[in-house]
């Protein structure tokens, strides 16, 4: 039998459903704007990069680990603010 992408995706959704998941079309969530629930993803996982990469940072270079969610938080704030200014 040869596996498909298509066969995963059944076998999964199906899975979930028994689980008592519902699932629901990407574009159904935001049907707003065309591709707005891959932007969002996009972003989602940039974010997640850079507070990964911002923790390792902090934990290299002995920062307090009672302040370093804090600090994570700072970061990823002022990386938006940055992003929002360039985008202009």
């Amino acid at each position: 039998m040869h596996v498909t992408e298509s066969i995963v995706e059944e076998a999964t959704l199906s899975w979930l459903s028994s689980l008592s998941h519902a699932s629901v079309f990407g574009p159904d969530i935001t049907s707003e704007e065309p591709a707005a629930e891959r932007e969002s993803f996009v972003k989602e996982s940039a974010k997640a990069k850079l507070r990964v990469i911002v923790r390792r940072l902090l934990r290299k270079y002995g920062y307090a680990p009672d302040k370093q969610e804090k600090a994570t938080q700072t970061v990823l704030e002022q990386a938006e603010l940055l992003c929002k200014e360039w985008a202009y």
